[in-house]
């Protein structure tokens, strides 16, 4: 426990880091879980574990349903504590859980809710990957930037990633180049635009094509929100009005500095301005 940051008294370590659900549990995935995107811990202090999210703040499945029960809130919130007050002492008790024999050979989703929020962070996980090479990894980021820097240049051979569509950095992703995601209306949409589903399997975002597509969880708020587009298109939108509403900001600053190198004075009028006799 840090000495700087202390946990709070009420809060306990957790005994197990990884679960599973009856979902990944068919495909011999386990889970690493934060509390989706913002929000406050029981001691007071506010966190952000993605801080590249963009529109998909707006329609994260990891924002409702039983990710808002109360010991489910409660066990991913006291994961991040442990993050944040003892990052050493979190990655020596991960290395330590997957030494266990069912992890050998096995899958583990980096966060099915929450991102590599920091570079300490991210960097810790590189090093969780490396020490055990027998254990598969794989996520979705939004962190574009931080994979770039960190990741990209020598990532471990056990490591996998797909950037996932709907952050702040969207602009940033190549889809000719990049694997990506992106979330669809429906499996339809993800026909015509000629991509591949992962509905088969999560591992297929990873494992199978490039080019990434997930149907949207069918929770009837966030599909009016979405509105048959997909995030991309959807992020790209916002982008595009939030770059309009800069442009309207600049062009009023422009005209009040125009405005205000206008003279004046008001000078004599010179022989040269005066009316002509006919």
């Amino acid at each position: 426990m840090s000495a700087s940051l202390p946990i709070s008294q009420d809060a306990r370590r957790p005994a197990r880091l990884l679960t599973q659900n009856s979902e990944m549990r068919q495909i011999g995935v386990w889970n690493w879980s934060l509390p989706a995107w913002a929000g406050r811990l029981a001691d007071g202090r506010t966190y952000n574990t993605c801080p590249s999210a963009g529109i998909c703040a707006h329609a994260c499945y990891a924002r409702h349903g039983t990710y808002t029960w109360p010991v489910v809130r409660a066990k991913h919130q006291a994961n991040l504590m442990f993050v944040l007050d003892d990052l050493p002492g979190w990655e020596t008790a991960m290395v330590a859980e997957l030494v266990g024999a069912k992890f050998h050979g096995a899958w583990i989703r980096i966060h099915d809710s929450g991102d590599f929020f920091s570079d300490a962070y991210l960097l810790a996980w590189l090093r969780i990957c490396r020490a055990r090479p027998d254990v598969n990894f794989y996520a979705y980021t939004k962190e574009v930037d931080r994979f770039r820097r960190l990741t990209e240049p020598n990532p471990p051979a056990n490591l996998l990633w797909v950037y996932s569509y709907g952050g702040t950095q969207d602009a940033a992703l190549d889809p000719a180049v990049d694997r990506v995601a992106d979330v669809f209306p429906d499996e339809a949409a993800i026909a015509a635009a000629g991509w591949a589903s992962q509905e088969a399997s999560d591992l297929l975002a990873v494992l199978g094509p490039r080019l990434v597509g997930v149907p949207a969880n069918r929770i009837p708020a966030y599909l009016k929100r979405l509105a048959g587009r997909r995030f991309s298109e959807w992020q790209a939108e916002v982008d595009a009005e939030r770059a309009a509403r800069h442009d309207r900001r600049d062009c009023r600053h422009l005209r009040l500095v125009v405005d205000n190198t206008r003279s004046t004075t008001q000078h004599a009028p010179t022989q040269a301005d005066q009316p002509r006799a006919a």
